[in-house]
């Protein structure tokens, strides 16, 4: 399986034959646009241009992300020191949020990722060398044993999930963060 910089790549260098354009020439487009937030870029590009969703929104993510190049990369500085095997549990996760949230704002931090629609549902913390948190939005959600309040983890999240292996994350996290992700 792909990993998902190499579809990123995979798609890019398909772009020009897929959408008739390449990428500048994208970029330019939606610059006239003045389009400022990922789901107005993607729902611009569908509508007007008939792009299919995933160019879309691969086009959205490159025109957000041009000005970040010189940028220090965050999330490789949180996944590094000893923390680098958690990565694989941080690309699982935007993975499966990715396939539900075509609105999906990843808003790396200098010590998590901060996942947006219209506001903060959920963020995502390498917390120690061999645990990732995941704090959730869901106010009014009763916590489990599984889905804890987050007390002093973070003030701006209403729960965590401790996460150790990607074989957590399942359907009801999954459900969860779909949750969170509706009612942001």
């Amino acid at each position: 399986m792909a990993s998902p910089e190499q579809q990123s790549l995979s798609m890019l260098q398909n772009l020009p034959e897929k959408t008739g354009k390449p990428l500048a020439e994208w970029l330019g487009i939606i610059a006239t646009q003045q389009l400022d937030k990922h789901g107005k870029i993607v729902g611009y590009l569908k509508t007007e241009h008939q792009i299919t969703h995933g160019f879309a929104n691969l086009i959205a993510h490159e025109y957000l992300n041009q000005d970040k190049a010189d940028e220090p990369d965050l999330v490789a500085q949180q996944y590094s020191g000893g923390k680098e095997g958690l990565l694989p549990i941080y690309e699982a996760l935007i993975s499966a949020i990715q396939s539900f949230a075509a609105d999906l704002e990843i808003a790396p931090k200098k010590a998590y990722v901060s996942l947006r629609r219209n506001k903060q549902f959920a963020l995502i913390q390498p917390s120690t060398k061999t645990r990732l948190d995941l704090g959730i939005n869901l106010k009014g959600t009763a916590a489990t044993e599984r889905l804890e309040n987050a007390g002093s983890f973070n003030a701006m999240v209403s729960h965590r999930v401790r996460i150790t292996d990607s074989k957590q994350i399942d359907d009801e996290l999954i459900r969860w963060l779909k949750a969170a992700w509706q009612s942001a």
